[in-house]
């Protein structure tokens, strides 16, 4: 059953707790990066059999796998897909950044070009559950960046095929090509690259504590976009709120994973104990009913509050990856928020929302990371570069104050660097 503390009875660090995993995760998929980047085909044949159950004869998904996936869909299905799909990329192209250029001086000219990543690797897990939204989030926002080739890895079935949704969702978001690996091995494969499997500049997607892990020790080879830890949501809701609906929510995000976190924070204690007994009817009718129970028992909490505002203090303070604002006037409450992935507003705006259909990616910072760091976008998939053009008088106007400069931090040679020309022009 779900606990229910007062304010102040459990510290901030501590409301997102979880399970630790019992397996050195890091040894092992040390082993497991070093084995592909060293066998490399051959490793990803072997892991797959290990831990996928498939043999395989082919690691690539082909093409007409993928036209098969589509034209075998629940024609409901794929019009829902594609209407995702439209909010989807609704919403990241006003994301897209411009280069630009300064010119404002004469001689001189700076500027910035927005270059998109030659070759962009996502991960879409396939263990306990597929995950095509995954595919339209990581993939369309890559695509309008610009990207040059989009490669994706998701498990394999025990049959060797992969699940047709999550082909259908690749077909519909344009991905490149797509390879049947899951786990670290995947990531490393993309992050070294085998006789098959193309190395990327960067790996987007969430996966397991694996996965993560094997993110985290190839980033410097590759980049990333984060450590996604599991799923966490933090609901604000007032006593007016439907105790059914809060408690849908929470289990919403408790059903991912037994190490998911889902929190209520609420100013109300007999609307807390309400929503604890929901919980208890809603979970027996669930089909990942033992995972959400697992979840709910380790992790789950509800807290209670002396007020919205302290409610809002709490999310700040903790930096949840989703938080749903159950309120009845939401915008009120949205500038005092500021750290959180994403936030979703009022009595009619689920978390699910954001999972599939509304627009906004659904990958987003967990763990805290909130703090600093951003959901998914169409910046993740581009770089930028600098430039900078000065004329010969242009130069002689600033070149002492750059030598001087360069001599307050005791570097002799760049103060030449820029003397130096200007002598040569007198």
């Amino acid at each position: 059953m779900i606990r229910i503390y007062q304010y102040g009875e459990v510290a901030s660090g501590e409301i997102f707790s979880r399970m630790k995993p019992e397996t050195d995760v890091a040894s092992v998929v040390s082993e497991i990066i070093a084995d592909v980047a060293a066998n490399g085909d051959r490793a990803l044949y072997e892991y797959t059999e290990r831990f996928d159950r498939a043999v395989l004869k082919s690691l690539t998904v082909s093409r007409e796998e993928i036209a098969e996936a589509a034209a075998s869909a629940d024609p409901e299905f794929l019009r829902i897909l594609e209407k995702a799909a439209a909010n989807i990329r609704k919403f990241h192209e006003r994301q897209k950044r411009n280069s630009f250029i300064i010119s404002e001086e004469r001689g001189i000219v700076t500027g910035q070009k927005v270059i998109p990543l030659e070759r962009v690797g996502l991960y879409v897990p396939g263990g306990t559950a597929a995950y095509p939204s995954t595919v339209l989030m990581d993939a369309i926002p890559a695509k309008i960046a610009g990207c040059g080739e989009i490669v994706m890895t998701t498990p394999p079935r025990a049959d060797g095929t992969v699940d047709p949704a999550i082909l259908a969702a690749a077909s519909v978001a344009g991905v490149d090509r797509i390879f049947k690996i899951g786990g670290a091995q995947a990531i490393a494969a993309l992050a070294f690259g085998t006789e098959t499997v193309p190395r990327v500049d960067k790996i987007v997607g969430p996966g397991n504590a694996f996965v993560a892990e094997a993110k985290k020790q190839v980033f410097g080879r590759v980049s990333i976009d984060m450590i996604a830890g599991p799923s966490e949501i933090l609901i604000v809701a007032d006593g007016k709120t439907d105790p059914a609906v809060a408690a849908a929510d929470l289990l919403s995000q408790a059903e991912h994973d037994r190490m998911a976190s889902a929190v209520l924070v609420t100013d109300s204690a007999g609307f807390a104990s309400s929503v604890s007994a929901e919980i208890e009817k809603q979970i027996p009718l669930l089909e990942r009913a033992e995972i959400a129970r697992a979840s709910i028992d380790a992790n789950g909490k509800i807290i209670v509050a002396d007020s919205i505002e302290r409610a809002i203090g709490i999310a700040n303070e903790i930096a949840p990856e989703h938080l749903e604002l159950c309120l009845d006037n939401p915008f009120d409450y949205l500038d005092e928020v500021w750290n959180a992935g994403s936030v979703f507003m009022g009595r009619h705006c689920p978390e699910a929302l954001g999972d599939y259909y509304a627009g906004p990616n659904h990958t987003l910072p967990t763990g805290g990371t909130a703090r600093f760091s951003s959901p998914l976008s169409v910046d993740d998939f581009v770089k930028k570069m600098q430039y900078t053009y000065y004329t010969a008088d242009a130069l002689n106007a600033v070149a002492e104050d750059v030598a001087f400069f360069a001599r307050k931090e005791g570097l002799t040679a760049h103060a030449r660097s820029a003397l130096i020309r200007t002598e040569k022009t007198k």
